[in-house]
């Protein structure tokens, strides 16, 4: 008996896969527990349409990425923060900070999605990478600089 899975079922497929399974197993576990439903024609067509259109959102959000990160390429952000007369900043510039600096210049970045080499600690030109998503990446420059009083 052909059916469609509802949810994932260990050891026979993913939610949404059409499989092939024992009338048995089909009418007294996967129906009757609700994890699946018997493949209809249209059923089978529902599905085909939704991965369509499933793997069409996904090519507009990476393609929107890559633009995003082809913006952010390159890309130089300035923080002033404080800092003591040896150029030792006093903190460190953490990743919030590099993300509203590039909110300011309007490429609104998670900040969990920028990552430094090193801690930020001192004064200088320092290198980030901003990962939009597997395999999308951008390098740019944070200058820190110190807070004039």
């Amino acid at each position: 008996m052909k059916v469609i899975l509802k949810a994932d079922v260990k050891g026979s497929g993913k939610k949404g896969d059409v499989i092939e399974v024992s009338d048995g197993y089909a009418k007294n576990f996967l129906l009757k527990k609700g994890l699946a439903e018997a493949a209809t024609a249209s059923g089978i067509n529902e599905i085909s349409q939704r991965r369509t259109a499933d793997a069409y959102h996904r090519a507009e959000n990476e393609k929107a990425l890559r633009e995003q990160a082809k913006q952010l390429n390159g890309k130089t952000v300035t923080l002033a923060i404080r800092a003591g007369e040896n150029g030792k900043v006093f903190g460190s510039v953490t990743t919030a900070h590099i993300a509203a600096a590039l909110a300011e210049l309007g490429c609104e970045v998670d900040k969990k999605k920028i990552t430094t080499k090193e801690a930020i600690k001192t004064i200088g030109m320092f290198e980030a990478e901003v990962r939009l998503m597997e395999g999308v990446t951008a390098k740019i420059f944070v200058n820190v600089v110190p807070l004039s009083s």
